[in-house]
């Protein structure tokens, strides 16, 4: 069957690329050649020679086989299982390539978001990222970051399960971040502040029943309401937060448990939640027996004014949810964050945590411990600080200059974003669209927003480009609204 392939069934095939000298000191380019040439000409499913035979017809070692075996299996052309050897595949031509049957099995699913894709996806080569709310490289402690990860590589467990919950050094810490009244009990380390908010609202909240939520507010958060079957309904909120007696009202219509809120740099329009609104707010849910879950999702980033303590800290009774993220104020990379609650809303986030995922990776808590833990941390932020307010005011001050006759967008006394006001009637997908096309990834304020649009805005970022190509993104969102 094969004596025309490199010599005959009986005897090592001879010549250059063919094999070495004894030992098995051969490459495996000879072999992978008559393996593929046999892929070539051999019908599907036909047996090719075995492991043993080829150590012998290229006078090579088993190691050398093995490693043309996996680079033609690599290429699709031959199947190898164990025990019975490598055959060859089937040509890609022969295979279903008909999904059209997937469609009618999945069915519809209005619940699962369209916008998360783009909005989140990672901007091409040469589009200046005005999008994304993430830190660029030379923005995140990286240095830091990786002396803290050699050193949680290291210690005892890093590698090893943990508890549901989550490491007590770690759920310490961040109690220490929420209030002094809280402690390492009442925290549930999470994969990052998505995975928090779809836990949050799968576990306290039923499918069908109302979500209050500000206006304008974070789209990764909606899509994880709508995913537990929760529906949005939308309250009214300004430049000082939400306005309680609207919360309340809400509240007293819709008969919603549950609310949503990002009392400190709100994303999108970074408001702030004014101290004097914060007792009514907590006085609602309390009158209406209501949870809130507050996400704190860029809690170290003021910039220029301290803001209040989370709700959490102000909250006895138990009705505020604390949601904590890292991944913002470090690293997307650091997948990590925390959810603090007491009480019963506790034991039943816990119980939902298990189907998850089981425990966030040890050696990933152990990091976060050793960076939460050095000095180096507050030198981290301080810095922070200090690059993004520079690239905040090189930001405003390229809008003051290039788009003049948009009403000045509020500055943001911290987080990373600038809500922008376009001229009235103008479709801010188009702009965005329009933008992208010019060079420039920014977030259309629709996707941002619950039930009708107001006025058109567009969420430019200022965490992932430096200053110089902010000014330069600027200048292109400018040509485009000049083109209409």
């Amino acid at each position: 069957m094969y004596e025309d392939i490199g010599g005959s069934a009986d005897g090592p095939a001879a010549g250059p690329g063919r094999g070495g000298g004894p030992g098995g000191g051969g490459g495996p380019a000879g072999i992978v050649d008559e393996l593929t040439a046999l892929c070539a000409r051999l019908p599907a499913g036909s047996a090719l020679p075995s492991t043993r035979e080829l150590q012998r017809r290229h006078r090579a070692s088993a190691l050398t086989v093995q490693r043309a075996l996996a680079a033609v299996a690599a290429r699709g052309l031959l199947l190898t299982t164990p025990g019975r050897g490598s055959v060859v595949a089937a040509p890609p031509a022969s295979r279903s390539t008909d999904l059209s049957w997937q469609t009618a099995v999945l069915g519809a699913r209005d619940d699962l978001p369209h916008d998360m894709t783009d909005l989140y996806s990672p901007v091409p080569d040469g589009v200046l990222d005005l999008a994304s709310a993430y830190l660029d490289p030379a923005a995140q402690p990286v240095g830091l970051l990786a002396a803290a990860a050699a050193r949680a590589a290291r210690r005892p467990g890093a590698w090893d399960r943990t508890p549901v919950a989550g490491l007590p050094d770690l759920r310490g810490l961040i109690a220490g971040l929420v209030s002094p009244s809280h402690t390492a009990s009442d925290v549930l380390v999470t994969s990052g502040g998505q995975a928090a908010l779809a836990l949050v609202f799968r576990a306290l909240g039923r499918p069908g029943e109302a979500l209050a939520v500000e206006h304008t507010t974070y789209p990764g958060a909606l899509a994880a309401a709508r995913a537990a079957g929760l529906v949005p309904v939308p309250v009214p909120a300004d430049g000082a937060g939400v306005r309680p007696d609207d919360l309340a009202d809400v509240l007293g219509r819709s008969g919603a448990r549950l609310v949503y809120l990002q009392p400190r740099h709100a994303n999108p329009t970074g408001a702030v939640l004014a101290p004097d609104r914060r007792p009514a707010v907590l006085a609602a849910l309390r009158d209406h027996r209501a949870f809130c879950v507050e996400d704190d999702w860029v809690a170290p980033l003021d910039l220029t004014a301290v803001s209040p303590p989370p709700l959490a800290a102000a909250d006895p009774d138990g009705h505020v949810v604390h949601v904590l993220s890292l991944s913002k104020s470090v690293s997307p990379g650091l997948r990590i964050a925390a959810v603090t609650a007491r009480g019963p809303v506790a034991a039943r986030l816990a119980r939902a945590r298990i189907t998850d995922d089981l425990f966030v990776a040890p050696v990933l808590q152990q990091t976060a411990v050793e960076l939460l833990s050095t000095p180096g941390w507050r030198r981290h932020l301080a810095s922070l600080r200090r690059v993004l307010l520079a690239r905040r005011a090189a930001l405003l001050a390229a809008i003051a200059r290039a788009l003049p006759t948009l009403g000045p967008p509020q500055p943001p006394s911290g987080g990373v974003h600038v809500w922008l006001p376009l001229p009235p009637g103008a479709d801010d997908r188009l702009v965005t669209a329009a933008a992208r096309r010019a060079g420039v990834a920014v977030g259309p304020g629709s996707a941002y927003t619950v039930g009708e649009v107001v006025a058109p805005h567009l969420r430019l970022t200022y965490s992932r480009t430096p200053g110089e190509g902010l000014v330069a993104a600027v200048d292109r969102l400018a040509a485009v609204l000049h083109d209409g």
